[in-house]
């Protein structure tokens, strides 16, 4: 394969990743709590891209639960699932069957003194992540942020997360959820340049592609 196809053909992959990533975002626009990725140049990556999470708040939906909570600022919940951490920012708990708080998907919701076993009536979550029954002092939620938002991987429910984990430097909103933090329009727009890119590449693919059919007919003829 000559060198200008193979040109050609990385931009054209770049675009079909760049689509991808797009794709993916607008799949779970409606995702409480979900973090756009895009597609960033990775030249350990056989594509020489590989799509990361893009860290930002998404808009609050007030919900008035007191175990629904929001977080401002780069962080993640701290889940157990299956004897490991998971991050997430999808913040709508519950309390499972046997009193403890836990996720949607019924993970643990982890503290400073592990796994909440919460008391009976309605619980206050301050800012800082600290949860109070009346004026007892339960416990402090576990809410970390991530040195490298490339190891994220994401996983049902969250993110798995292998690199090294920061203090988090952030607020905690009772009362709410955190809506996707992909934008629409911004989307939409990215997917039109990158069609319309694509399409051009195709374009001056089919271009040298007659022309080294002439060319060899050419050859041919002599």
């Amino acid at each position: 394969m000559s060198d200008t196809i193979q040109a050609l053909a990385r931009a054209l992959n770049v675009d079909i990743q760049g689509i991808n990533a797009v794709s993916h975002n607008v799949a779970n626009i409606n995702t409480p709590g979900f973090q756009g990725a895009r597609a960033v140049p990775d030249f350990a990556a056989t594509t020489g891209l590989s799509r990361q999470v893009a860290l930002g708040d998404g808009p609050l939906k007030p919900t008035a639960r007191t175990l629904d909570l929001a977080l401002r600022g780069d962080g993640f919940f701290v889940l157990d699932r299956a004897g490991q951490p998971l991050l997430t920012r999808a913040g709508s708990f519950v309390r499972d069957a046997e009193g403890y708080l836990v996720a949607r998907s019924g993970d643990r919701v982890m503290t400073d003194a592990g796994a909440l076993l919460l008391p009976e009536g309605e619980v206050r979550v301050d800012e800082q992540g600290v949860v109070w029954s009346e004026d007892r002092r339960l416990a402090q939620l576990s809410i970390m942020a991530v040195a490298d938002a490339s190891q994220l991987q994401a996983v049902d429910g969250g993110y798995r997360y292998a690199g090294n984990l920061l203090a988090w430097n952030g607020r905690v909103q009772q009362g709410a959820i955190e809506q996707s933090n992909v934008d629409a329009a911004a989307q939409t727009l990215q997917l039109i340049e990158l069609t319309r890119h694509a399409e051009s590449v195709q374009r001056v693919v089919s271009i040298y592609d007659r022309t080294l059919d002439v060319g060899i007919n050419r050859i041919g003829d002599n």
